[in-house]
């Protein structure tokens, strides 16, 4: 029988945008992109830029981001920057906090680029939600503090927070392992989780774990 290699979700690009506002629907832009590329479970690369929106940027993102207009005014334009990141992303799957924000700055920004990602989208948020179903709400600081990882508390920048995303994702991997001896997951299962009722989130993966022993034992 032909084995079938089905991606993991332990290689992937973890991504975060700092933007201008809420949503490119209304104008808004990024500002920053930083990702790191975790593959088969270990960082193995990261991008970074500032990207200049082609306006000035209110006091109230220069506070919450701690990005200030004067650090924009040099910086490469969006498209630029999203064209090189586009080549960055290749063929990996992708992975945020809060993703469906991510993925709609992703989009529109390489709308404006002759770039193109073809990897499916999971959000780190929604996972933790099922798997981490004691904290005390779902930030990514408090999921951070709550999965005991490592961290200086400087959050909302793109690196970091792409950084502390992949850290905390390897944690939750390692937590269905752990809990449900499921050492190589597909990145399907991670989406599929994302979607399922809490209270069925043992019942799916007790099967999965049923579903690929049996699959191995075909091989």
């Amino acid at each position: 029988m032909k084995k079938i290699n089905m991606p993991k979700a332990n290689t992937v690009v973890v991504l975060d945008f700092e933007t201008t506002g809420l949503s490119p629907d209304y104008g808004d832009r990024a500002i920053e992109i930083g990702a790191v590329k975790i593959e088969e479970g270990e960082i193995t690369s990261r991008f970074q830029e500032l990207m200049n929106p082609g306006r000035r940027i209110d006091s109230f993102i220069e506070d919450y981001t701690g990005i200030t207009n004067d650090m924009l005014k040099d910086a490469r334009p969006c498209d630029e920057v999203m064209s090189e990141f586009a080549d960055f992303i290749g063929d990996h799957n992708l992975v945020a906090h809060n993703a469906s924000f991510d993925k709609r700055f992703l989009d529109s920004e390489l709308r404006r680029t002759s770039k193109k990602y073809t990897g499916k989208f999971t959000c780190s948020m929604l996972l933790s939600r099922r798997l981490y179903q004691d904290a005390a709400n779902h930030k990514l600081s408090t999921l951070v503090s709550y999965a005991n990882i490592p961290s200086d508390g400087n959050f909302h920048r793109a690196l970091y927070d792409s950084e502390m995303t992949a850290k905390l994702w390897l944690a939750m991997l390692e937590h269905i392992n752990s809990h449900y001896g499921l050492s190589s997951i597909p990145f399907t299962l991670t989406q599929k989780l994302t979607k399922t009722p809490k209270h069925s989130v043992s019942k799916l993966l007790n099967r999965e774990v049923k579903i690929i022993s049996a699959s191995l034992q075909k091989e």
